[in-house]
């Protein structure tokens, strides 16, 4: 059978078109006529908007003229019209519906009583869906009724007993529960004091004078969520600025008093103070490992002053050739909030 791809001008979207429209393979196009054809698949379109503007009545009438010519349709035979089918006003399919009792839903109870489950209930064939013409077959009752599926054969300890299954409920005991006698309780007004605000509210935004005179735009503008330990987290970020910056200055520093203890002739000029680098370096890296290596984001509870090679945020806090760590300490002591690196959320530091 001719395939409507097998027609080369007409393109993928308007393939797309026809099948929404009804129509499956090249014989079924040559059949069409253009005036019922061009108002189907505008109908289609209008619905599914496969394509800009829907084929006008010469492009459907080029289609079905190829189509012809790859089928081979007798000149005498004129294309017919895929017309609807009314099935729900059709006499015929009426009947059938009566006379096939597979085709009516079947109700709880007599699923219960024929111990049917539902896998054992076969696919009805829905009307509404059906294409073309309906194969209305009224006599042969009781072959279609051999269709139906037998009942299931199950074991004594799963069979459905209803007078197990019952459970008796004695009203009789029940009492009601009446509140105490005595005099009502008057529920006094909570005092609105302004200086108390709620806690909630406090987390979710700052305080209104915190952000007097600023604009919403600018860095300045404090926004985000309080985190719970605004001070501990201050404190890691000064404390991983200055391991930062006293590691290589301790590294040159020892390296140069080495050059110096060898060759003091040619490296006289390097100062003595220089060994507080390399002294003050363990003291800054354990206070990092106390309040910098802790630090971390309300949200996503991500380590926040720790390099990691993850997938950062596209709104986090970078300055090129300094990673993201440094900037997000600079961000966070300067302006006192911050978007954590991992999850993107503001967190302000400030009330």
């Amino acid at each position: 059978m001719a395939q409507l791809s097998d027609i080369s001008d007409i393109d993928s979207a308007s393939l797309e078109l026809l099948e929404a429209a009804g129509i499956r393979d090249a014989e079924q196009l040559a059949r069409q006529k253009p005036d019922f054809l061009v108002t189907e698949l505008k109908k289609a379109n209008e619905v599914l908007s496969i394509v800009e503007r829907a084929p006008g009545k010469p492009a459907v009438e080029k289609w079905i003229s190829l189509a012809v010519a790859l089928v081979g349709l007798p000149d005498d035979e004129e294309p017919a019209v895929a017309a609807p089918v009314d099935y729900e006003g059709s006499e015929e399919v009426a009947e059938m519906l009566a006379s096939a009792p597979f085709a009516i839903p079947l109700p709880g109870k007599m699923m219960m009583e024929k111990q049917l489950r539902v896998g054992d209930i076969p696919a009805g064939l829905l009307l509404n869906r059906y294409s073309g013409n309906l194969d209305v077959r009224i006599g042969e009752l009781e072959r279609l009724k051999a269709d139906v599926p037998a009942r299931r054969n199950i074991g004594i300890s799963e069979r459905f007993d209803t007078q197990e299954q019952q459970r008796y409920f004695d009203d009789t005991h029940i009492k009601p529960i009446l509140p105490e006698p005595g005099p009502k309780r008057k529920r006094t007004a909570k005092s609105k004091d302004p200086d108390k605000e709620d806690r909630v509210r406090l987390i979710r935004a700052p305080r209104e004078r915190t952000n007097k005179g600023k604009k919403p735009e600018s860095r300045r503008f404090v926004r985000g969520v309080l985190h719970t330990h605004p001070w501990s987290l201050r404190v890691g970020a000064v404390c991983t600025l200055l391991l930062l910056a006293n590691l290589p200055l301790a590294i040159i520093s020892a390296f140069l008093l080495l050059l110096l203890g060898e060759y003091p002739e040619s490296f006289g000029w390097v100062p003595k103070w220089v060994l507080v680098f390399p002294i003050t370096l363990p003291i800054f890296a354990i206070a990092y490992l106390i309040w910098g290596f802790s630090a971390k984001c309300r949200i996503c509870a991500q380590k926040l002053f720790v390099h990691k090679r993850a997938l950062k945020h596209i709104k986090t806090h970078r300055i090129r050739g300094m990673g993201f760590v440094i900037p997000l300490t600079l961000h966070l002591l300067i302006f006192r909030w911050f978007r954590c690196s991992s999850c993107g959320t503001p967190i302000r530091l400030k009330e």
